[in-house]
């Protein structure tokens, strides 16, 4: 397993624990806050999974198209809070 396949693995292992801690005690960060960044970053990491494994442009462009999109979610988002 490629280290970025590793790196993706412990990403989602992550949102899955913040999310099953929130979920069990009411504390720490709500899933609807952290999800659009985790996305965001797990696109990126996919777009260059696809550069590395030497996919087509379309693959590569898919991720950063759907990292610039969880990235405008999460900004926006935030963006209404202040």
């Amino acid at each position: 397993m490629a280290l970025i396949d590793i790196v993706i693995v412990m990403t989602l292992l992550e949102g899955v624990a913040l999310a099953a801690y929130h979920q069990r005690t009411g504390r720490g960060m709500a899933p609807r806050d952290f999800l659009p960044n985790l996305a965001a970053g797990l696109a990126l990491m996919l777009a260059l999974r696809a550069g590395l494994e030497g996919a087509g442009w379309g693959y590569v462009a898919a991720g950063l198209l759907a990292a610039g999109l969880a990235h405008a979610a999460d900004l926006q988002r935030r963006w209404r809070r202040h």
